[in-house]
C-alpha cells in the first residue's frame, strides 16, 4: 500500500464523509458516548475538519455518505435484521427529524457537493446510488472519513475496492467504540484490500507537495 506511487488528481478523487450526522459526532449524540475515548484520541473531529477543508481547496468531489434516518415503523416488516439493525430500533438512532440525526454542523453539505442514498446497514455502496454518481463523476479514487471504522468506512471501503476503485484510509480522521475496532480495522483488515492507509497529516503533506510540484 505505497500511496506515494499514486497521485489523487482531483478530478478524479472523491472525499467520502461517512454518517457525519450528530447522533456519530457531536456531545449528546446518542452514539457519542462509546465514540468519545477514540474520537477525542486520535483527534477525529479537527482531522475531519483539516480533509474536508482541504477537499475543498483542492478541487476533491466531496460526497456525503449517510445512514438511513430512521422513522418508528421501520423494519417492521422485515425477516433479517442485523444486530446493528436491531440496535437502531430500539434506541431511534438517526431518528428522522430529530437533532441526532441532523448534519454535525461542522459537515454541513455546501452546493454542488452530492449527499448519497442513505445507506440501510453498513455499506455506502449497497442498495444506493454511491457507485453510479462516482462513475458519472469518473471518480478514480475515493478517500474514506468519518464513522465508524469497523462497521459504515470498512465495509464501504471493502465494497469500493471490489468495484475497481483505488480506497484510501484516513486513520485518524475515521472513529470507532473502542480501540479495538481500531486495530482490527487498520491493522487487519484494511492492509488486505486497501491501497493506502494513512494520517491526515501524511495526506495532506502529499497531496500539497504533489499540488505544489505541477504549479507552473
Amino acid at each position: 500500500m505505497n500511496a506515494q506511487e499514486s497521485a489523487y488528481p482531483p478530478e478524479e478523487t472523491a472525499l467520502l464523509v461517512i454518517d457525519p450526522y450528530n447522533d456519530s459526532l457531536s456531545e449528546g449524540g446518542k452514539l457519542w458516548p462509546p465514540a468519545k475515548e477514540v474520537a477525542e484520541g486520535v483527534g477525529l473531529l479537527d482531522h475531519m475538519r483539516a480533509m474536508l477543508s482541504a477537499a475543498r481547496s483542492l478541487g476533491f468531489h466531496v460526497f456525503i455518505v449517510p445512514h438511513h434516518r430512521t422513522k418508528p415503523g421501520d423494519y417492521r416488516t422485515w425477516d433479517h435484521l442485523s444486530p446493528t439493525q436491531q440496535h437502531v430500533v430500539r434506541r431511534q438512532v438517526f431518528a428522522a427529524g430529530s437533532w441526532g440525526a441532523e448534519w454535525h454542523p461542522d459537515f454541513v453539505p455546501r452546493e454542488g457537493e452530492l449527499v448519497m442514498r442513505q445507506h440501510w446497514a453498513s455499506s455506502g455502496l449497497a442498495n444506493t446510488d454511491l457507485d453510479m454518481l462516482l462513475k458519472q463523476h469518473r471518480v478514480q479514487k475515493i478517500v474514506l472519513i468519518g464513522m465508524k471504522a469497523n462497521t459504515c468506512v470498512d465495509t464501504t471501503a471493502r465494497f469500493g475496492q471490489e468495484l475497481g476503485y483505488h480506497v484510501t484510509l484516513i486513520r485518524d480522521a475515521i472513529g470507532a467504540f473502542n480501540w479495538d475496532e481500531m486495530r482490527a480495522t487498520f491493522d487487519i483488515n484494511a492492509p488486505a484490500y486497501a491501497h493506502a492507509v494513512l494520517t491526515t497529516d501524511e495526506f495532506l503533506t502529499m497531496v500539497e507537495k504533489r499540488t505544489h510540484e505541477m504549479t507552473p
